[in-house]
């Protein structure tokens, strides 16, 4: 496993991350508190060394697990966590988004309960949990700097989600000089990445690029097939029919990849996904969503695999330019925006609202 820096903080984070959304809820599957634990320590074996949490994930259960089993690993690990909702005065309505709070004294009062969850004095990462545009201004920023003078930080980013968009937060991210921004970037949703990866080149920035939901919501791992039924808690039910339907073909474009004819060996088409985003230089780590240890074996396995060739990514990229030879609405045409859709104009996207 090689590792990258989070722009020039000089923190390093291993190519493939764990996103640790997965444990301490029940979104992505039921799991008791050891099956979670033996599963940030198998990912520990196999290699990585970046865990992502938060703090609103399972209400500081995800914190307090990662704590339990990463404690030890504490000078070989990469850990980030992310603050920006008040869930201690407000109840989880099933998948809901709860109310957010971004100004300078909640951020180092929830990071200092995320602290003592983890049961450590710092965090290597710290990013700020889906805050708007607006929501990020001088106090905050002020802020930050002082959490990174104190020790407590020691690199800051900003999490992009749950919604998919976000472009104008992306833009200030790196306008502002933070150290990474997490969004939602892979082989079929690739707005926000590329907006991101232009901004970042356009203005010679350093800050890094970290995907979430590297697999499409399941497709690109062929987790998500024809013959899956996706049942009303599953997290991923909530793309319409259209997106996975589509998304079958495209994959089947994508068959070329499995088998590179400029290296020896194969790749699965989850460990493709996750090739085709290291092979963009501002991105970091990918956190994908491991389910079970056979996902970490697979998708840690990713980065020992050979890389995208030039021919092959300028192959996805026409694709790409061509929609897969896809000739259908895919049911997604709405990206998130907090400033009224501005910063859609030059996506062909509408705006789907704050």
């Amino acid at each position: 496993m090689d590792h990258r820096e989070l722009g020039s903080s000089g923190v390093e984070v291993s190519e493939v991350g764990f996103g640790a959304w997965v444990v301490g809820t029940d979104w992505w599957g039921d799991r008791t508190r050891e099956q979670a634990v033996d599963m940030l320590h198998h990912a520990v074996d196999r290699g990585i060394t970046y865990f992502d949490t938060g703090d609103v994930y399972g209400h500081g259960d995800s914190e307090e697990l990662v704590g339990e089993a990463l404690g030890e690993y504490r000078d070989e690990v990469t850990i980030s966590t992310k603050v920006g909702y008040d869930f201690y005065n407000n109840p989880q309505a099933g998948h809901g988004e709860l109310p957010k709070r971004v100004d300078a004294e909640w951020i180092e009062t929830a990071l200092d309960r995320s602290l003592d969850r983890l049961g450590m004095e710092y965090v290597d990462h710290l990013m700020l949990h889906n805050a708007n545009v607006d929501e990020v201004d001088e106090d905050v920023l002020d802020a930050l700097d002082a959490l990174q003078e104190s020790g407590r930080v020691d690199s800051v980013g900003w999490a992009l989600g749950p919604s998919i968009g976000w472009l104008a937060e992306a833009t200030k991210a790196v306008e502002e000089g933070f150290d990474a921004v997490q969004l939602v970037f892979n082989v079929f949703e690739q707005t926000p990445g590329r907006h991101a990866i232009e901004t970042i080149r356009d203005l010679d920035a350093d800050t890094s690029v970290v995907p979430r939901v590297p697999h499409s919501s399941g497709l690109l791992n062929e987790q998500v097939t024809p013959d899956t039924e996706l049942g009303e808690g599953d997290h991923r039910a909530h793309r319409p029919d259209e997106w996975y339907e589509t998304g079958w073909e495209k994959v089947e474009a994508l068959r070329f990849l499995e088998d590179p004819d400029h290296a020896e060996g194969t790749r699965t088409m989850g460990q493709a996904s996750i090739q085709w985003l290291l092979g963009h230089d501002e991105v970091a780590s990918v956190t994908p969503t491991f389910r079970t240890t056979d996902d970490i074996d697979e998708w840690a396995a990713a980065a020992d695999t050979p890389a995208l060739s030039d021919t092959e990514m300028e192959r996805v990229e026409e694709l790409y330019q061509d929609n897969f030879g896809v000739d259908r609405d895919d049911g997604m045409d709405a990206l998130r925006s907090s400033v009224g859709g501005a910063d859609l104009e030059d996506t062909g996207m509408k705006s789907a609202g704050d």
